[in-house]
C-alpha cells in the first residue's frame, strides 16, 4: 500500500473536483508535479526488482495498493501509470475500488 497524499489534490481545483484520474485533465494535473514523477519512478524502479523475484518464486500475483483521500484524482492516475508499466512485462489488472463514490465523472 503506498499512500499518496502527499501529492498535490485536483479535488481544490473546482474544475476538475467532479472529475477523476481516468480524465486527461486531472491526469495531466497530477504528472504535472515533479515529485509525482519521481515517486512514479522509484516505485518503477522498485517493481522492476521485485517482479522477477516473485516470477522466479511462482507467485501467480502481486497487489499494489495506491490510496489518497477520496481514491478518485491521484490514486487513479497513478495507478492507471503503474499499470502501464507493469503491462510491457507483465500481466496488470487496475481496479479502482472507490472511484463511483459520489456519481464521479470519469
Amino acid at each position: 500500500m503506498f499512500d499518496v497524499r502527499f501529492l498535490p489534490n485536483p479535488h481544490y481545483v473546482e474544475s476538475m473536483r467532479d472529475l477523476t484520474g481516468l480524465n486527461q485533465e486531472v491526469n495531466a494535473y497530477v504528472f504535472k508535479w515533479k515529485e509525482t514523477r519521481q515517486f512514479v519512478r522509484k516505485l518503477q524502479d522498485l517493481l522492476e526488482f521485485m517482479l522477477p523475484h516473485y516470477h522466479r518464486e511462482g507467485k501467480s500475483q502481486l497487489v499494489i495498493a495506491i490510496g489518497c483521500t477520496g481514491g478518485q484524482h491521484r490514486s487513479v492516475a497513478i495507478a492507471e501509470k503503474l499499470g502501464e508499466i507493469i503491462n510491457h512485462q507483465y500481466t496488470a489488472h487496475v481496479y479502482h475500488r472507490d472511484i463511483d463514490k459520489k456519481g464521479k465523472k470519469k
